[in-house]
């Protein structure tokens, strides 16, 4: 398999460069809502909330702006992306009057979606489909005339591949893909995407920045912020046990308990590296369709105090999970773009902040953030 990459694009940007954005699942809730999103505050209709890139510490940093952002994609659903913003509105994720408003955008980023795969009854071997995924990707840079195009995975979770699996897992076939198109990669997922031997040697030797894995919106997000406090106060933390519950596409997938187990790996990962030992319980995810995009996730944390005291702390997080993942999944095509122009290549781990298991760095989000601001840094310097 031929997984080359292309070291020879140009990175030099400019006031009118254009910049691609590759969504994997285009045609799915985060995808949509950040398509939707990003046409709005354009033209002003709302405010850039939850977009960390939008904040004072990022300005001067030569981030592609929001309204030179191209979109596109593989999906293998067939609803147009109006219609799926409908959807959505009619959910309560996107706000009622919004969609006519953006119409034209969501129409233009839907005639650049082609299908993806493999489907069922598909016949193409893994090679065919890279090298057809490739393509796409290549026309869609050419034909819009991109300085760059970041492939960002936002599909549904898959389970992770068996030891002896002969074949790639779908997550993979789209990262090998980008990496023969010589696309800078976004792993939003907990699915295998570039963690194989062969594809991360390959965006080495194509000088791609790449990041992932498995965006971290809410569960997750507060154990960042809640494990370190227990280590700095020098807390014994005995166990920690939760529960999810979500609907949509996301909690179909994960009623499969193979892409369960891949999900919770980064939800415990963050706690092992921060407490420095796995704490008893588990976390469960049931799918509850009557959710659709919104989930509940209760945590129950039981600590030593002083002299051996017993004592719990319980939390609950309700969120929609298109609108928490929509804004990062931004920053971070924006970010990766960035660091590809700015001649910045293999694992991006300053962006560990937006991640439930990152490709290295600190675990507290505190640190994360920190790392964060420097790479905002790094990027200015670079200008």
């Amino acid at each position: 398999m031929n997984t080359d990459g292309n070291a020879s694009e140009p990175r030099t940007g400019g006031p009118t460069a254009r910049t691609g954005v590759w969504f994997v699942g285009a045609r799915g809730s985060v995808a949509t809502t950040a398509v939707t999103g990003c046409a709005a505050v354009t033209a002003g209709l709302r405010p850039p909330t939850g977009m960390v890139t939008e904040t004072a510490p990022f300005d001067g940093t030569g981030l592609p702006p929001l309204s030179s952002l191209v979109f596109g994609g593989h999906d293998t659903a067939h609803c147009p992306l109006p219609k799926r913003a409908e959807h959505l509105t009619d959910a309560g994720v996107l706000p009622h009057g919004l969609v006519p408003a953006v119409r034209a955008e969501l129409r233009a980023a839907d005639e650049e979606i082609r299908f993806g795969g493999p489907s069922p009854g598909d016949t193409r071997s893994d090679e065919e489909l890279i090298a057809d995924f490739a393509a796409d990707l290549t026309s869609f840079r050419v034909r819009n005339a991109l300085e760059r195009v970041v492939v960002v995975n936002v599909a549904s979770t898959e389970p992770l591949p068996a030891p002896d699996a002969v074949r790639l897992p779908p997550s993979s076939l789209y990262a090998a893909a980008a990496v023969r198109a010589g696309c800078p990669y976004v792993n939003f997922t907990p699915s295998t995407g570039l963690r194989t031997p062969a594809l991360t040697e390959a965006a080495a030797a194509g000088a791609l920045p790449h990041a992932g894995r498995d965006g971290k919106t809410g569960q997750t997000l507060l154990r960042a912020v809640l494990a370190p406090m227990f280590v700095q106060r020098a807390l014994t933390v005995r166990a920690w046990s939760g529960t999810n519950l979500l609907g949509g596409g996301d909690g179909a997938s994960l009623a499969d308990p193979a892409a369960a187990a891949a999900k919770n790996a980064g939800k415990e990962r963050v706690l092992a590296d921060t407490l420095g030992h796995t704490p008893q319980g588990e976390v469960h995810i049931d799918d509850v369709p009557a959710l659709g995009d919104w989930k509940t996730a209760w945590d129950h944390i039981a600590f030593d105090g002083f002299l051996g005291t017993r004592m719990t702390l319980q939390t609950t997080w309700q969120g929609c999970d298109s609108a928490l993942a929509a804004p990062l999944v931004l920053d971070l095509a924006r970010l990766t773009a960035r660091a590809h122009e700015a001649g910045l290549s293999g694992p991006l781990t300053e962006l560990g902040f937006y991640f439930k298991d990152p490709d290295g760095g600190p675990a507290g989000l505190s640190e994360q953030f920190t790392a964060l601001l420097s790479f905002a840094d790094r990027l200015r310097e670079a200008r």
